[in-house]
């Protein structure tokens, strides 16, 4: 159950976290949301960690660091689950749902097809509209996956 799925009194930092994530570059969501897990209260911590881990959790695919990326999206989407659907104005299950759909797939296709699935986060489109969704094909092994674009979603208003 979601605590608090406002947006009035967002972070503007969370703001600017999650368009870094959604241009892909999920280092520099680490460093922005890392600032704000710091400072957060015990009830948002959470929060702001699951979306850290997810984004850090991407950026280990994209290193194609199998175990790295596997690890942080199982933890980012257990901590995200609780704020499920939405919290502090994100679509936190489009969130979780994306987590679980790309560590699936790494668990799918194992570790020796770790630079395929990469390259597959590596052509998500660019930044989508809010409202939007978007998904990508990737061929592995000869089976075709539709996987989530990664992309952090408003909640509904």
């Amino acid at each position: 159950m979601a605590l608090n799925s406002s947006t009035e009194s967002v972070d503007p930092r969370l703001k600017e976290g999650i368009t870094l994530f959604n241009q892909g570059d999920y280092y520099a969501c680490h460093d922005v949301l890392e600032a704000i897990w710091m400072e957060a209260n015990t009830t948002d911590k959470p929060f702001y960690q699951g979306i850290l881990q997810i984004a850090v959790g991407l950026y280990h695919l994209s290193n194609h660091n199998w175990q790295g990326a596997s690890i942080l999206l199982g933890e980012g989407v257990n901590r995200l689950r609780p704020f499920e659907p939405a919290y502090e104005g994100v679509n936190v299950e489009r969130l979780v749902d994306c987590g679980w759909a790309w560590l699936t797939t790494l668990h799918q296709t194992g570790r020796e097809q770790v630079i395929a699935v990469a390259a597959a986060i590596a052509s998500a489109p660019a930044p989508l509209p809010s409202a939007s969704s978007s998904t990508i094909s990737l061929t592995v092994n000869g089976e075709r996956l539709i996987l989530p674009t990664p992309h952090i979603y408003n909640a509904d208003p």
